[in-house]
Formats: C-alpha cells, structure tokens, sequence
C-alpha cells in the first residue's frame, strides 16, 4: 500500500521490508525537509499547524492521535518550528515546508520557544514535551497536503478583506479633501447593477459622507463629475470585494478538506478493503484550487493600491485639485510636502504589477516525471502576502495625503466618519507643517490600518461598515 510499505512518488513500486515501516516515515521527514529561504514568522507557523491538525482530525488519515495531540501541544505551550517559506511546488502539497514542521514532532531541525531559536529536542524538552516516533503512514501524513498554501492564504484574506473597508475609509478621506461628490454612490445606481461588492462599498461611502460641511459648501458647483478614482469607488473597491469573498470560500472548503495520500476510509466495505477499512490513492493534495484563487485574490487587492495612487495624484497635483497647495506643501517651493509620497505609492503599485502575474499557469514536472504537473499555490500564496503589505503601504499614503488635504479645506468640517478617520490619523501622524522624513508617518499609519484602529475610530462614529 502506497506510503505504508512502499516508497514515495518515483519510488512508488519499491516494496519496504515490514522491519523497516518506521525508519521509512523517519527517512521521509528528513529527506523532504528542504526549505530555503526565509523562515516563516510564528504566525503563518501556528497557522499551519491548526490546518494540518485540522486535516488529521477529520478522520481519513490513518494517523494515530498521540500524533494529534503533539501537534496541539505544540500550539498550546508557544513551540514554532523552524520553517523555511520557500520549496514547495504546492502538488503532492507543500512537501518541504510540512516535513520541517514535522522534524519538530519527531525532535529533530529547529524551533523557536518565547523568541529563541534552539533544537526542536530542547525546545520540546523546554516545554515539556516529548517527540513522537512515527508509525506507519504518518511521516506522509503530515507532509502531504495544501496547508502551507492555505494558511498563508487564509492569512491574506483575512487581512485583503480588512483592507477593502480601509480603501473605502482612504477614499472618502480623499473625496472630502478634494471636494468631491456622493451622488455616484447613490442606492439607486447600486440596485440597477447588483454587485454585491458594489453595493457593500457604496453603502460604506454614504455612511462616510454623511452630514459633511466641506460637502455642502460646492453644492451648486459647476463641475459636472469626478475622476474616475473617486466616482467610482464602488465598482473597483466592489470587484474587489467580491473577488476576495470568492477566494475566501475556496479556501473556506479547503480548510475542512482532507488533502493528504492516501485517503483511508473505515466501514466502506470497498473493493480490496481489508476488515472494513480501504485505501485509496488519489490527488486532493493537488493545490490547483487554492492557486487559482490566491493568484485571483493578489490582483484583485493590487487594485486598491492602483486606484488609491491615482487619488493621492488628485491630492497632490495643483493641476487636478482645486484650492489646495501644489503637493500639498505649506510653502511650495521651499517645501516639497507629499510630491515622493506619491512616487512610493506609484512604485509600490508597479511593483505588485509584477506580482500579480499567475504563479498557477506555470507547472514544472518533478520527481522522475510521476508529479507531472504542479500548481505552484506556494508562491501564489507568497505574493498575496507580499501585496498585502504593499496595498497597506499604498493606502497608508492616501490617508496621511487626504487628512492633509482636510486641514486645508479648514474651517468647513468635513463628515462625521470622515472626521473621525481624521482624528485616527491624527492621533499618530501630525499636520505636516514643514518637510521631514515621512517614513514614520507612513509606518504609524500603515499600523493604524494593521492594528484595526483606524476601522474601530470610524464605526465608533458612524456604525457597522460593511
């Protein structure tokens, strides 16, 4: 039976002496633990392991609980294997970055305990723990399966989804400052068009908007409509949306999915089942799903960034504004105020261009030819999370650009969700009053939105956002 008392993917017909079964799971471990590159934080760690125990869980692996319950102790008392974020292919699943989450269990690499890096047998030893040794099928039982891709994905998410509401909050701040209109987020509009994206955002923008002194003092203007990157907010910061609710229920599936192989299935009474029990070799460790939606999710979050830089252009631009200083500078001239603030935002959209080419339409054959084709969700996984941090950055800049932006159009006030936006921002980055290095303001910022203060501020003001 494959993985029990055979060899491994190449070496599938090799037949392993019954003496020899645990040295076999051993041996695997240790021969696909081959991580490069940098090693994963205690976050994406953790993640992984709720996943792989998780699939244990459900029942079909064939592994014991002792091996179970390690991998729970693991999280409980603070032991982070030492794991290397590159190596996968992400088909016969994430093998190298499960095998070095594996060494751990059986006492061998690395783990990090309270901070320090040590051998995983001190580590364990530290926290009381002892290491497993394997039995039959469990050493491929815990590297075979999609959880790195997974949990770095879920990760991802969680924050791409956070980060829709903060492009809303960004854009409003910016409408504001630029003396923009609400009328295109009209509830109308949204209902003759139902994306249910669209409408989440536009919802938002009203309830930002609302109330707004700066609002009403253009109400008679002769402008006819906004630039794109403010009229349309509902429809880019929508597609968005619902592109990420759709990766969101894939890896949803995968979470609960058993992804390993084989796949053991008790009381079936199947063709070759041996006391109710059969084996049956398949491809669920095939990470095609989650590729697919992870390498969708990094475009659709690149958008946010690309939409938020062509806002701050409107802020800073004396061309395309209306009352406020070129760049936003208290003096022009003398003082350059946000001009590089949009060049970083403008390199950070360029960069993600780059990262949003599919990792998943790429597929290189390995082990002899058996795993022919790959998904490669591990750096679809990878470039999401780099995009994140990107899209984070880009947005962090509109709002240190857009609170500007508000300071000048003083004394009208702006909304209550917008002021409240405002406060946030100004609480960790004050009014510029004269040029200096803008990379703390745009950290403290970007913390703002990472932290989920600068969501809680505004909802304590205007409500539940969507």
């Amino acid at each position: 039976m494959y993985g029990i008392n055979t060899g491994f993917g190449a070496l599938a017909e090799t037949r392993i002496a019954d003496h020899d079964i645990r040295a076999l799971q051993r041996n695997l471990v240790r021969s696909h633990a081959c991580g490069v590159g940098p090693d994963l934080g205690d976050v994406e760690v953790r993640a992984m392991i709720v996943l792989r125990a998780q699939v244990i869980a459900l029942g079909h692996s064939g592994v014991r609980t002792e091996v179970l319950d390690l991998l729970v102790e693991l999280l409980n008392r603070g032991v982070c294997p030492r794991i290397p974020a590159q190596g996968s292919v992400g088909a016969s699943g994430d093998l190298a970055p499960l095998a070095h989450l594996a060494l751990t269990l059986i006492g061998e690499g690395e783990a990090r305990l309270e901070g320090q890096l040590m051998p995983s047998a001190v580590a364990l030893g530290k926290a009381g723990l002892s290491p497993i040794e394997l039995a039959a099928k469990e050493g491929l039982a815990l590297i075979n399966g999609t959880q790195y891709m997974t949990a770095l994905g879920a990760l991802a998410l969680r924050d791409a989804a956070a980060l829709c509401t903060v492009a809303d909050i960004a854009g409003a701040v910016s409408l504001e400052a630029l003396m923009g209109s609400k009328r295109p987020f009209d509830e109308r509009l949204m209902r003759v068009r139902p994306h249910p994206g669209q409408a989440g955002t536009a919802g938002n923008l009203r309830a930002l908007l609302g109330g707004s002194e700066i609002m009403q003092s253009h109400a008679d203007c002769p402008r006819v409509q906004d630039a794109y990157s403010l009229r349309c907010m509902p429809q880019v910061h929508g597609a968005t949306r619902d592109a990420i609710a759709w990766a969101a229920e894939v890896l949803t599936r995968e979470v609960n999915s058993v992804t390993d192989n084989p796949t053991v299935f008790l009381g079936t009474g199947g063709e070759g089942g041996e006391g109710g029990a059969e084996l049956i070799s398949g491809g669920n460790f095939h990470g095609q799903p989650v590729a697919l939606a992870l390498d969708l999710a990094a475009m659709a979050a690149a958008e946010l960034a690309n939409i938020s830089e062509r806002r701050v252009e409107q802020l800073v631009n004396p061309a395309l504004s209306t009352g406020l200083t070129p760049f936003l500078a208290p003096r022009s001239g003398l003082h350059s105020g946000f001009m590089i603030a949009q060049v970083a935002s403008a390199s950070l959209v360029s960069e993600n261009k780059v990262l949003c080419h599919p990792a998943s339409v790429d597929s290189i054959p390995s082990s002899a030819g058996r795993e022919d084709h790959v998904s490669m969700g591990s750096i679809s996984a990878r470039k999401l999370a780099q995009v994140i941090e990107n899209v984070r950055s880009s947005l962090a800049i509109e709002l240190i650009t857009a609170a500007q932006g508000v300071d000048q159009r003083r004394p009208l006030r702006p909304s209550a969700g917008v002021a409240a936006a405002h406060a946030a921002i100004r609480r960790v980055v004050p009014e510029l009053a004269e040029d200096r290095p803008l990379y703390r303001d745009i950290a403290a910022a970007a913390e703002l939105i990472r932290g989920g203060a600068l969501i809680a501020a505004v909802e304590e003001a205007v409500g539940a956002l969507n």
